[in-house]
Order: C-alpha cells, then structure tokens, then sequence
C-alpha cells in the first residue's frame, strides 16, 4: 500500500530515548537511533566508476563553497520541560483527590544552525529551540552554551547567540537571484552526523506548503508567511535550521522541512529563502520582534476560471478579494477585483510570492504596485506603516 507523503519539520526529539520528526498534521513519525550494522558482507559495498575529465569540467565545483559553508553550521543541541496535565478519574473515584494532575516532562532535541556574524549570532529555526530550557552548540568542535535572542513562529525562524570572536559566518547571498535547475548546497547535522553536506538543485521557488498554517494566531500577531525554496538536496531529521548556499558558499535559506511518507529523505526539502531571513534576523537581533508589514487584502489566486467568473482582464497576477478599511493599500487607493501583476518591478505570480516580496520591507518603506483594473494598468505606490 503506497504511504501518504506529509510534510515534515526536521528537528530531531528526543524523549524517552526515541527520536522524532515533528509533523505538521500533528502525527509523530518515530525514528530509531543510528546502529552500526555489524555482520554485513562486504561485497553489498562496491565502490563507484569514476568519470572521465571530460565528464567533471561540466559540472559546478562544490569543494570550496562546501568548505566555506561548513565552518558556519554547528550542531544545536537543547534540552526543554514542557508540562502536560493529565486526568484520572479513578483518583476522584477512590480518593477524593483532584483527577487532574499537571507533570513536567523532559527532554532532549536537536538540529542544525548558521553563524550569521563573527561575534556568535546564529540563526535557525524556531521549532528547534521552542520551549528549550538550556541551548548549547557544537561548532568547529568546541561546545559553547547558547542564549536565545528571539523567535518568529510567523516565518519558523529563531536567532540565537553563542559567546565568540572571529568565528567564521555565512554571509548571506540574494534568494531572489535563485534560478531554477540552479545548484546548491545544504550543510547540516542530519541524525546526529555532524557537518554533512549534500548537494542538489532548486527544484521550484515560491512554494506554499501550508506547514505554518497552525500557527496562525492574530492575537499574538502571528501570521504565517509561507514562500519556500524547493530543492532535491538530501536532508533528514536534525537539518532543520541548517544553512543553504549556492556554488558561492553564500547563505541562500534555511532548511526547514521535507515532503516524505516515510519520515526520511524522499526527494524534496524546502527552505526558507535568505532574503526573509535576513529581514527577520535582523530584526530579531535590533528590537526583539518583528516589525511586520502588510497590505490589509484578501487575495485569490488568479487562473482562467476566476478570470471568467469575475469578468476579469487577465488571468495572471493575483486578484484581490477585498480591501481592509484604513489598511496600507486601502489609503493607497486600491480596490476589490484589481488585480496585481507585479511589485516593485518584479513579476508577481502567485500569493507566495507576493507574501515573500511584501514582508521583505520594513516601516515607512514605499512599495511600487503594477495593477491591472479593468483593461486598464497603473503604477499604484504604497506605503508600508507597521
């Protein structure tokens, strides 16, 4: 019977001595700790034909971005208490007591995280080190104890920071440079193997896998953003926060999840890109939270059917629903059923990546619209208050 594929964060948990691949639909995918398999024969083991010279000069060299990138991923490693209550109603029955007893319970996980300066920031993801009582990393070979700086469930990034001089960091490249077929790099701590790296290609960008979705949470001013870069470089279960480069050795995204029935590898991974991330990392680092801009619209995305029910002018670009009263695009001037075909000179195709252009910016920004209303296109500027 063929396995449903589901979308998995790829943080490694550990409680109870198991390991565990958080999944979005609240299932647990259960992972066994890595066995030397003794016994096997040696000829299972065959080593593989070298190509000719004429066959590598086509291919990108990867040996001095890995070596680059490598130095500036370590091994995050926490150690958190989560309280559950739990109820017994024989308690109640026998004893009079209270059937509801709230315990505390330990434990251990761990995953991957990048150096993003010399003095130890590092950034990672959020649910690496949710709920974490003491953070260390393993860097270079020296552990050092780590502090938490802040998180932003909206985007599942987390900033951290080590105690450091001179470290080697990643220095971050520009996500929105990205081509598809492109190679690149991902450099983690898969399954407690420390400083791996894989390589592969950008499968797609701009993806929405709706794996945030459960966070969404407006009275804590969480709301999810979701414009993934989709790779087929191997990762698995303790990649998560690791770095992502391309033949540079620059910082392109942050590993995050993976598409598998299984819990493993199975040929996708998403990352989120590095122009989020420096946004949010820098913020994190200078006020603590997010400053957070929106558009205040509801948006549909646009194709042949909804051109034709709206009696539209096109069917690309994103259409907009309805428009927040007071909000930044209503003061702005747009309206429900135009429809945005671009932001800031850059094709806009999908609500991914509309989200991913739009929280790029900060307070005060000015963002240039193209918008189609009716047959008509105008150039409509918004400015983006918090």
């Amino acid at each position: 019977m063929k396995q449903p594929t589901k979308l998995i964060l790829f943080g490694l948990l550990a409680i109870g001595g198991g390991y565990a691949g958080q999944q979005l639909s609240n299932q647990t995918t259960l992972h066994n700790n890595i066995t030397q398999t003794q016994g096997m024969e040696n000829n299972l083991i065959k080593p593989v034909g070298l190509m000719s010279n004429d066959h590598q000069s086509g291919l990108s060299d990867l040996t001095m971005a890995s070596e680059k990138a490598v130095n500036a991923v370590g091994h995050i490693q926490t150690h958190f208490v989560r309280s559950e209550i739990t109820y017994d109603p024989l308690v109640k029955l026998f004893y009079g007591k209270d059937a509801y007893k709230t315990t505390e319970r330990h434990g251990k996980s761990s995953g991957s995280g990048v150096v993003i300066s010399d003095d130890g920031y590092m950034v990672t993801n959020n649910h690496v080190v949710q709920d974490a009582k003491d953070i260390s990393v393993i860097l270079n070979d020296k552990t050092y104890k780590a502090t938490l700086v802040g998180t932003d469930p909206s985007t599942d990034i987390a900033v951290i920071k080590i105690d450091g001089y001179r470290l080697p960091y990643a220095e971050f490249g520009n996500s929105d440079n990205l081509k598809l077929g492109e190679w690149v790099i991902a450099v983690g701590n898969p399954l407690n193997l420390q400083s791996t790296v894989t390589a592969g290609i950008v499968s797609a960008k701009n993806r929405n896998i709706d794996l945030l979705s459960r966070n969404y949470n407006p009275q804590e001013n969480v709301f999810p953003v979701e414009s993934f870069i989709q790779t087929d470089a191997a990762v698995n279960s303790g990649n998560s926060g690791g770095a992502l480069v391309n033949t540079s050795g620059e910082l392109i995204g942050i590993n995050t999840a993976i598409a598998s029935g299984t819990g493993f590898y199975a040929g996708y991974s998403f990352a989120i890109p590095s122009n989020i991330v420096k946004k949010v990392t820098y913020d994190l680092i200078s006020f603590g939270e997010v400053k957070r801009v929106q558009l205040g619209i509801n948006l549909i995305e646009n194709n042949t059917g909804v051109k034709k029910s709206y009696n539209l002018g096109s069917e690309k670009g994103i259409v907009i629903a309805n428009v927040l009263e007071g909000g930044n695009a209503d003061k702005a001037g747009l309206k429900s059923m135009d429809i945005i075909l671009g932001v800031d000179g850059k094709n806009i195709r999908s609500i991914a990546e509309l989200q991913e252009s739009i929280v790029i910016n900060n307070p005060g920004d000015k963002v240039e619209l193209k918008v189609l209303r009716g047959e008509e296109e105008k150039m409509m500027e918004v400015m983006m208050a918090q």
